[in-house]
């Protein structure tokens, strides 16, 4: 939880199990640097919290006991598709999301924001395969490594986390702040493949990565189908007759 001597900004990163760790820990390394900022790692509970390949992440606080966030991040990862029939979870993304001046995620984070009400009528982006399922959440998708939107800043799949982290660290503390920690990292990426989008990979590795993920996209079509389902359903006015037969059943 590092913090400069004179902290005005705080940042709120979530945990939960499951979650892709690189959605995580790439936006941490650049926030870490900014001046006056304190980070908070925030979950359910203080426990020691396992990332899908098995890293162990260490809340510093917990979602009950969280002070209100000037920026709320929530990572992505298999995790999520759990994390987003937690009402407590959902709760608290609402609750800071509320005053927070910058609401953003990484990678299908946004799934999660989407779950919380939180991206209705916002552009937004997400991992590419699950890109199409932002629009079950009232989002409108966007096919970028970051969007902005207002104060929703959303970044695609795992790596564009670095690009979403140094793109915030410049709304708050200016273009020269994020280029300096740009190149404390040396951030000048030259990937030995071109398979990093479906737009330079080639067909038949875009084909496996399709069929390997299929079972799980499935059910996270499932579980954005339903939710919009009952979204709708509460927001569907009761019906004047079913009323009226309350009433005579009653008498």
């Amino acid at each position: 939880m590092p913090a400069s001597a004179a902290a005005s900004r705080r940042i709120g990163m979530l945990l939960f199990p499951a979650l892709t760790q690189i959605d995580f820990t790439e936006p941490y390394e650049v926030f870490s640097r900014l001046p006056a900022t304190m980070i908070h790692v925030v979950a359910k509970t203080l426990d020691p919290v396992r990332s899908d390949r098995g890293l162990m992440l260490v809340p510093t606080v917990t979602c009950a006991e969280c002070p209100p966030l000037d920026v709320l991040v929530v990572p992505g990862g298999p995790g999520q598709h759990h994390a987003m029939h937690d009402e407590d979870l959902l709760d608290f993304l609402r609750r800071q999301a509320a005053q927070a001046e910058y609401v953003t995620s990484v990678c299908t984070g946004a799934l999660l924001l989407g779950a919380a009400g939180l991206l209705e009528g916002y552009r937004a982006t997400t991992h590419w395969l699950s890109l199409p399922l932002l629009q079950l959440y009232g989002a409108i998708p966007v096919e970028r490594r970051v969007v902005v939107d207002r104060n929703r800043v959303t970044a695609s799949g795992c790596t564009a986390g670095l690009d979403f982290a140094l793109t915030l660290a410049a709304m708050l503390a200016g273009d020269a702040a994020a280029q300096q920690i740009q190149l404390q990292l040396e951030y000048c990426p030259a990937p030995p493949f071109a398979s990093g989008s479906t737009a330079t990979a080639p067909a038949e590795i875009v084909a496996t990565v399709r069929r390997a993920a299929e079972p799980f996209q499935r059910q996270r079509w499932q579980a954005a189908a339903r939710w919009r389902d009952e979204r709708m359903l509460k927001r569907k006015p009761p019906q004047q007759g079913a009323s009226a037969g309350g009433k005579r059943g009653a008498t």
